[in-house]
């Protein structure tokens, strides 16, 4: 059983969101010196025999860690994440799967920009079409997720106080 649950929001030396680790993790790395505390929960506390500590919800790096860029990468489970599990044509939750918006059978690539999720009677529909020759609208354009966007959403809204570091404030 995790007693500490929970996720914490690392930054790097310059504030940059880097990922999300646990209170455990989080707490190690501050008794260790290598990192500080941002933002704390004011409703939960760690206790020990003798002292009481705030529970951590963001922590920054003491030293500055070199990442190379990070891409998200293209996978129908994150494009069905990207498109909130809903038919970007109809808005259903049900029978997803994923669709060119130009036909592969056309030259249409595997990409961000060219992948949606589309529920089965929508895909059916669309058949070899584009959605302007199958006169169906999107409800939203595909785009390239941003690696701090997909670490957001990999977690849920997190916590209020991860909002200014992920650019949602």
């Amino acid at each position: 059983m995790n007693v500490l649950g929970g996720h914490v929001l690392v930054l790097n030396q310059d504030y940059q969101a880097l990922s999300v680790c646990t209170v455990e993790r989080a707490v190690g790395l501050v008794f260790l010196h290598k990192a500080e505390m941002v933002a704390a929960r004011s409703d939960r506390a760690l206790r020990s025999t003798r002292a009481s500590y705030p529970w951590p919800t963001v922590v920054r790096l003491k030293r500055y860690v070199r990442v190379p860029y990070r891409k998200v990468l293209l996978t129908r489970r994150n494009v069905l994440r990207r498109d909130g599990h809903r038919c970007v044509y109809c808005g259903a939750a049900e029978r997803l799967t994923i669709d060119h918006v130009v036909p592969k059978s056309r030259g249409g690539p595997d990409s961000w920009e060219n992948l949606v999720a589309a529920c089965t009677p929508c895909n059916n529909r669309k058949g070899n079409r584009t959605p302007e020759e199958a006169g169906m609208a999107m409800r939203s354009r595909p785009f390239r997720p941003s690696h701090v966007m997909y670490m957001r959403d990999l977690i849920g809204t997190g916590e209020e106080s991860w909002k200014p570091f992920l650019f949602a404030a």
